[in-house]
């Protein structure tokens, strides 16, 4: 089967945005004398935002602390250096490329919140130009509910109507991502989903048993689906 239109999830399934997350775990772990985190033991956790993060770093300490103080300091510290060390993951750039080329319609559905997504995509031109661009907080709930992907379907549907005077529908629509909550979401709105096996997936994770249609090993697999 041939689809006519894909969604994107961001953090480790477009970007690598691992390491920019895991600097501002670390300057915070270093403002309470806490042991910083290893490449290897962050990235995983990267998809899972900054609560995530900083249970990894806080670790049987973390109810000890005020989340919401540790929050709005990861949170200050990595929009202020929010593109330091991101970039693509390989074959991104050609395979986004591609589907411009040939009218694939294409957006980003992500559960990072707009105040952080927004600026970050400034840096990567190719992405922000996308059909739709959907946040954590657009509509007001996140992944796996499905009103983010009903959202940015709509969006993308009526921007691609617009630019080619044809009609896309959910079925012929995959979406992308490296965490069940994104096989979860697409499965919950009536789309084909990719499990993209290159991303932030933790060795303990059995995504056999997240019940994704397909599983990509890298980003460029995608181009057969098209």
């Amino acid at each position: 089967m041939k689809f006519s239109s894909v969604l994107f999830d961001l953090d480790g399934t477009l970007l690598k945005t691992a390491d920019d997350l895991g600097a501002a775990l670390n300057f915070v772990l270093r403002q309470h004398n806490k042991p910083t985190i290893s490449t290897a033991l962050y990235t995983p956790e990267a998809s899972n935002g900054s609560k995530g993060l900083l249970q990894l770093g806080f670790g049987s300490s973390f109810e000890e602390y005020d989340f919401e103080s540790l929050k709005a300091q990861f949170l200050t510290h990595y929009a202020d250096n929010i593109a330091c060390h991101t970039d693509y993951f390989d074959e991104v750039v050609k395979t986004l490329t591609f589907l411009n080329d040939n009218n694939i319609a294409w957006g980003i559905v992500t559960n990072k919140p707009e105040f952080l997504t927004t600026p970050l995509l400034k840096h990567f031109p190719l992405l922000e130009n996308c059909l739709t661009v959907v946040s954590g907080d657009t509509v007001g709930v996140a992944k796996p509910n499905p009103k983010p992907m009903f959202h940015a379907f709509n969006e993308m549907k009526q921007g691609f109507a617009k630019n080619t005077g044809r009609n896309i529908i959910p079925e012929q629509c995959l979406y992308v991502g490296d965490a069940q909550r994104d096989i979860e979401a697409g499965q919950n709105a009536g789309m084909k989903t990719v499990a993209a096996l290159y991303g932030y997936i933790d060795s303990s994770d059995d995504v056999t048993t997240w019940g994704a249609d397909f599983e990509i090993e890298r980003f460029g697999d995608l181009l057969s689906f098209f």
